[in-house]
């Protein structure tokens, strides 16, 4: 069964525009133990929103795990983890941390409870919240 996860990556280091024109990147560079655990967790398949921080604040658009499992290539101990990642669809509209934090169904969200971390999971129902949002 697929999962869902929320990744953040500021716009102007890496930002949805750069995945889709790559087709294909690599998430790397993530040095905080419960992010690497959710990126270890990963399977091909599962969707994540594509969230841009620290400029914009917003969900922008819906990945796909492409390839799972590696070590980070930027790891020279090899302690990090890992995904490749594919773009699936820009949202129709952006969705806000303002947004989220606004709406009482996503008040659980890691999103809004763990603000800082850059690589969570989302719930099922969260999803379906946020794509609601969107418009989507």
């Amino acid at each position: 069964m697929s999962r869902y996860w929320l990744m953040k990556s500021e716009p102007n280091v890496y930002g949805w525009d750069d995945l889709v024109a790559e087709q294909e990147g690599t998430w790397d560079g993530v040095r905080n133990y419960r992010a690497r655990n959710n990126l270890a967790a990963m399977e091909v398949g599962d969707k994540a929103f594509f969230y841009h921080s620290n400029i914009g604040l917003e969900i922008v658009g819906i990945a796909e795990i492409s390839k799972s499992g590696i070590t980070d290539p930027t790891d020279p101990d090899g302690k990090w983890a890992a995904v490749k990642l594919v773009p699936k669809m820009k949202l129709p509209k952006p969705v806000t941390l303002k947004q989220v934090k606004a709406e009482p169904r996503l008040a659980e969200m890691e999103l809004v409870k763990l603000m800082r971390l850059s690589v969570s999971e989302v719930q099922p129902d969260e999803w379906a919240v946020v794509l609601e949002m969107a418009e989507a």
